[in-house]
């Protein structure tokens, strides 16, 4: 789901249906503004989100959305769905049919789910190279030893798809109750983790992404904007 980038003086003759020469001409008379400045540069490159003017009115002005919600057990993250609720229908937003979903939760799984229309943001965040660690609450069926701690910073390998995991770092809490911080998402990756121990997944809360936690204020079911602060904040810092 990239982002769509066009050179400006293409966007603009196709938008107002004209030719490149005279979208040449309109820069040279500075009669275009991108994001409040005035351009002159035919082979600027723009994108969904970069706000066009000409001679004062605009031509595109959308805005990149980041949403935080906490979503309920048997609520299913998809845009659609026939079964069962969406992350999509608990939303209330004017451009909620262009969100997209930033790393799911399984039907069973509650938590802190990211939406956005912006796929440059999302992209990132899940991106391996950059390092953002997802954490998990856990409640199992059997009670936990010092074992899986090891168990969990070696990584598993995991014969049907061939692949080793993560090292992952768990923290015991309780008898019943674990933190699990991942770099990665498998598929039910927490549970399968847990099966080589013959120890079933009871409850599974996704509390954090990043520097990101689920506002406790935030009831389950509700959502709410990121901050821009929360937006470019929500990446580990380079040097660790």
């Amino acid at each position: 789901m990239a982002i769509a980038h066009s050179r400006l003086d293409r966007f603009i003759a196709e938008k107002c249906q004209i030719s490149r020469r005279k979208v040449r001409l309109m820069l040279a008379q500075k009669r275009i503004r991108i994001d409040g400045l005035v351009v002159d540069d035919i082979s600027l490159i723009i994108n969904k989100f970069t706000h066009v003017e000409l001679d004062g009115k605009s031509l595109q002005a959308n805005e990149a959305h980041y949403l935080m919600l906490h979503k309920p057990v048997g609520v299913v993250c998809a845009t659609k769905d026939e079964q069962h609720r969406t992350v999509i229908d608990l939303i209330e937003h004017p451009t909620k049919d262009e969100f997209h979903i930033v790393g799911r939760l399984d039907l069973n799984t509650s938590g802190l789910v990211l939406l956005t229309n912006d796929s440059r943001w999302s992209e990132k965040l899940m991106s391996p190279k950059h390092k953002v660690a997802k954490k998990y609450l856990v409640t199992l069926a059997n009670p936990v030893t010092s074992d899986y701690i090891n168990a969990f910073a070696e990584g598993m390998y995991f014969e049907f798809e061939d692949i080793t995991t993560l090292p992952a770092k768990l923290t015991i809490i309780s008898d019943y109750q674990v933190e699990v911080e991942l770099f990665e998402g498998k598929y039910h990756q927490i549970k399968r983790m847990f099966g080589r121990f013959r120890n079933p997944v009871v409850a599974l809360h996704r509390y954090a992404v990043g520097n990101l936690t689920l506002h406790e204020t935030l009831l389950v079911g509700e959502s709410r904007e990121l901050t821009e602060e929360q937006v470019m904040n929500i990446f580990p810092s380079p040097n660790k």
